[in-house]
């Protein structure tokens, strides 16, 4: 009897966690009505690049994956240059408000447009796992850090949170700005995959951790007006924002220090890097601030 309650609670708690809390109009799209299925890729993710990855690939030749990296580079431009375009027509530049800008949770073309880029965002950070996929299937081990995988790890589960819960308003701000940087990010990153003829164009390199840490002092800052602006956007928000916002900011700021601040490097690197084998030294860590 006693079990009985306990199960029925539970499924009690679990309804209300997780669809009576949840926004009615995203809550139903793939993916998205249950943690469960994020969840198991992000543990598969994880397993694979942990254990299996590099175990399958210990005693073979890494792949070259020119093509591969060309092509995959170029989707997360396009992706990019979608959310960025969709974030400021769709919102920023018409209908929100830059202080502080409560969620839509009407039906109505502009908030439901909003909402589906949300979902968007969320499914292009579960397709940037394929970056640590492919480090790990080229031996590019070293690039896989503690700045990696939790910046892969943390994303997918916060764009998730913010689908299913919160599809629109203040927060949508960090992937706006986030899907800018990508756009850059990658376009280096597909120049890079297309061979050693392209790296005279690739003094930029460096510029882009800048780019990054530019972002989450952005985002830091917006997300601020939330302690003294109320509209109706969760505050509690802040608790999370902010810290994460800091701990990115420092995370990228010494990886710029160890990569740049030393003369003796004739070949910077970034913070983001699934270039190909003729580019020699780019060996660091993926992060795409996504970010936030």
């Amino acid at each position: 009897m006693a079990s009985t309650t306990n199960m029925t609670t539970s499924s009690n708690y679990w309804d209300f966690l997780f669809t009576e809390l949840a926004d009615p109009r995203t809550n139903h799209w793939p993916l998205i009505s249950s943690p469960v299925p994020g969840l198991t890729i992000i543990a598969c993710y994880l397993y694979f690049v942990l254990n299996f990855g590099p175990k399958y690939m210990a005693n073979r030749k890494p792949f070259q994956m020119q093509k591969t990296l060309v092509v995959y580079n170029f989707i997360q431009v396009l992706v990019s240059i979608y959310l960025f375009a969709e974030g400021l027509d769709g919102a920023w530049l018409r209908h929100y408000s830059w202080r502080c800008q409560p969620v839509d949770f009407n039906d109505n073309p502009v908030a439901m447009r909003v909402a589906r880029g949300c979902y968007v965002y969320f499914l292009a950070k579960i397709s940037e796992l394929l970056d640590t996929v492919f480090f790990t299937l080229r031996k590019k081990d070293n690039q896989i850090t503690f700045l990696h995988l939790y910046h892969h790890t943390v994303m997918p589960m916060i764009s998730w949170g913010a689908t299913k819960y919160y599809p629109g308003g203040h927060g949508t701000f960090i992937g706006v700005i986030n899907s800018f940087v990508h756009i850059v990010m990658y376009t280096y990153y597909m120049m890079a995959a297309m061979g050693p003829q392209y790296q005279k164009y690739l003094w930029w390199k460096k510029y882009i951790t800048n780019l990054q840490m530019v972002q989450f002092g952005m985002a830091f800052a917006h997300s601020a007006q939330l302690l003294w602006t109320d509209c109706g956007y969760p505050r509690w928000s802040v608790f999370f924002t902010l810290p994460n916002a800091i701990f990115f900011y420092m995370l990228f700021n010494d990886f710029y220090k160890k990569s740049y601040g030393s003369k003796k490097s004739t070949t910077p690197v970034t913070a983001n890097d699934n270039n190909t084998k003729p580019i020699e030294n780019n060996n660091s860590p993926k992060v795409a601030s996504k970010e936030l």
